[in-house]
Order: C-alpha cells, then structure tokens, then sequence
C-alpha cells in the first residue's frame, strides 16, 4: 500500500480547517440573522443598554397602562441610562391606563432625570403622560391639552326596535348595568355616570394645576377640553418650552448636569405579532419589508380598532376624527 506524500496530508488538514472556519462563520451570520429580524419584530434594540446613555421610550396611540409598557419604565429606572426623553405621540386612551402611566412615570422621575417631547399630538391621556415628566417640550404646531374626561356607549335601541328586537334583563336594581345600550339611558343612570366623569375631571385639573403651578383662573382658561397649538400652550403655560428632541437634550446638558454626547438608547416594549390585532400584526410584517407608508397606515387602522375596544371613562381626544 502506497502511503500519501507528507505535503498532501497538510494541505488536506489545512483544508478541513478552512471549511471548519467558515462553517463557523456561515452558522454565526445566519443566527444573528435570526437575532436582528427577532428583535425588529420584538422591538428590542441591542447596544448600548449597559453603559451611560439617555434612555428614549415613546409613548404612541392609545394610552391604557399595559404591563409591559409599566415593566419596560421600571427596567428603565434600574438601568444605566442617564436621563430618560419620553416622546409623546398619543390623543390619550383610558382615564385609569393614563394614571397608571403617570404614577410610573412619576416614580422613574425620582431616579433619573425626565424631560416629554410632544410630537404631533400629547391630548387628554398624552398630555397626562407629558405631566410626568420634570420639563416638557412641543413644536410651534403639536397639539396639547384636551383637558376632560368623557364616557360614551353608543345606544342601538331605536334601531333594535325597527328590526323588532327586544333585549330583556332582570337586574337587581335600576342602575346596575347602566347604560347598556339596548335601552334608552335613564335620568338617574346619566346622573351616575355624570358624577364619574366628574370626579376623573376634578383629578385631571388638580393634577394640571398642581404640576403646572397654575392660578385657579390660569386653570379655568385651558380645562374646558379644547386643544391648542404648543406655541399657545407655552404662553398658557401648559408646556415649558418649544423645540424637540435636539432641544431637550440641550436641556438635559444645561440643566440636569447630563454630560453631553451621551447615545440615545431606544426603549421599546416587545411587540410579538400575537399580541397584535390583526392591522398591527401586518403592520409590523411591512416594516420588515421596508413598507414604511404601508405600515403607518395600517397603525392607523389598529389604532381605530383599538379605540372601538375601550371601556370606560376616556381622556382623548376626538377619537373619531384621528387621520
């Protein structure tokens, strides 16, 4: 039996070590791969996360307090991250999902330093969410405020009766189950409800007036539930000052002693597609395929069917007339 030439033995040894490598570094570019297409689905964002940084959480569409937008403020505030910029992006949501985010936000405020850019829109619910920050900032034309508090159910019985159909119900009292739509709403039922909505109002101004160092009649002028300009909002003294994120970073810097040219670090709730409604879920499909159009007005679709969902007293801001 004729042995092989030493020669070739090491080239054939060299061989299978360059295929090995590269076996290695084929398997490693597809997980991460994986890795980036799971975390653009997720929302996570690899990076900076363990070193100081200024911590970006945005706040979008309807507001209702979630766990995990909750968690992700707490994680916030056990991080690394220097100061937090909270982007608002928001006509409001449930009154309690906005007192749950404001609370969260309050406690992360005692550890980090807070500043909310009002984008587009920081109404009702948004504007609650802005209030939880130390300063808060909006363009010349975003559009804040929207101070109250409203309870709507729409009410089929007419229709019901045209079609001949009768609900009937057995209830302990008269006001339990109140409004339920199938009837018309009774005095004492509207008296009820009133006197909720009423009550969210009172805490809604008393937080306005409070973290807003307002006068009772600075206050009066911005509580009767219209929005304004942030370039009106600034002389009513509902923001602090115009600009936007450039803006609050600078104050972050000059204020808050920030060092500058710290990394903003985007902080971004997980978004799998179940938990998604069915115009969210294909939204996020399109981001993946660079749809950038596509998948803002998808969001808006989700945003509507969001909207129909609610229950309860809300702070937003015309619901219906969202583009």
């Amino acid at each position: 039996m004729t042995s092989l030439p030493p020669d070739y033995i090491v080239d054939r040894r060299n061989l299978r070590r360059k295929l090995s490598f590269w076996r290695v570094i084929a398997l490693g570019a597809v997980l991460l791969g994986i890795v980036i297409a799971g975390l653009r689905i997720t929302g996570g964002t690899p990076g900076t996360r363990l070193i100081p940084h200024i911590a970006r959480l945005s706040i979008e569409g309807v507001i209702t307090g979630d766990k995990d937008t909750l968690k992700l403020i707490d994680d916030i505030g056990n991080s690394h991250a220097s100061a937090v910029l909270i982007e608002i992006e928001s006509p409001g949501g449930t009154t309690t999902g906005a007192e749950r985010l404001y609370d969260a936000l309050r406690r992360l405020a005692k550890k980090k330093p807070l500043v909310s850019v009002i984008g587009t829109v920081g109404a009702s619910g948004g504007y609650i969410a802005a209030l939880g920050a130390d300063e808060i900032f909006a363009e010349g034309n975003s559009l804040v405020g929207s101070i109250g508090v409203l309870f709507q159910i729409p009410n089929v019985s007419k229709l019901l009766d045209k079609v001949g159909v009768q609900v009937e119900s057995i209830k302990s009292s008269p006001l339990k189950a109140a409004p339920s739509g199938y009837e018309p709403t009774s005095e004492a039922a509207k008296q009820a409800l009133n006197s909720l909505v009423v009550d969210s109002y009172d805490w809604f101004k008393a937080l306005v007036k409070d973290r807003r160092q307002m006068s009772d009649a600075e206050l009066a002028t911005v509580a009767d539930g219209r929005v304004f300009t942030g370039r009106q909002g600034l002389n009513l003294r509902l923001v602090d000052k115009l600009g936007g994120e450039r803006e609050a970073i600078e104050w972050l810097e000059t204020d808050k002693g920030i060092r500058k040219g710290l990394p903003v670090q985007d902080w971004k709730k997980g978004r799998s597609l179940e938990r998604l409604g069915i115009f969210g879920a294909a939204a996020r499909v399109a981001e993946l395929f660079g749809l950038q159009s596509l998948a803002q007005n998808l969001d808006r679709l989700d945003l509507a069917q969001s909207l129909r969902l609610l229950d309860g007293p809300l702070a937003i801001w015309q619901a219906d007339q969202l583009q």
